[in-house]
């Protein structure tokens, strides 16, 4: 059967467990018809890229999907009448991505510690560059012949 990635968008006034029960009813949908999901990552409220409906977050959810076309059709159409789902999209892809999405990788690497403060630990010895010259104030002060 075809691999496919299906994402879909919750609009962000609904709460975490019905975002939860609408990802259930779309798995069942591609169970009932032979289906099969393989995995189901909820990225949580993310911001959206312009406003939808008056909603500037909403609540993203991936499946990785092997289904037959026909099941993927029936998802989708229950996707289009669901009032709380604001967009989806789904592609089909030639092998499932093993692990986490790139978007859990990249909130991963936005929770690490940052160094912050004085940049000198990371460039080492900066005596090769040229010194800058001192400011000299190009305005006469009182007293002072031009």
């Amino acid at each position: 059967m075809p691999l496919y990635e299906s994402i879909f968008i919750a609009r962000q006034d609904v709460p975490t467990t019905q975002v939860e029960a609408l990802t259930k009813i779309f798995s069942d949908i591609i169970v009932k018809d032979k289906g099969l999901v393989t995995k189901t990552e909820p990225w949580g409220l993310r911001n959206l890229a312009y406003r939808i409906n008056k909603n500037k977050k909403g609540h993203y959810v991936l499946l990785n999907i092997d289904a037959p076309p026909a099941a993927i059709a029936e998802m989708e159409r229950n996707m289009k009448l669901n009032e709380d789902v604001l967009r989806f999209m789904t592609v089909r892809v030639e092998e499932h991505e093993v692990g986490p999405s790139a978007i859990l990788r990249k909130d991963e690497r936005s929770e690490r510690p940052s160094f912050g403060g004085d940049r000198s630990d990371r460039g080492g010895d900066r005596s090769d560059r040229p010194r800058r010259a001192p400011h000299v104030d190009a305005t006469p002060s009182e007293g002072e012949v031009v």
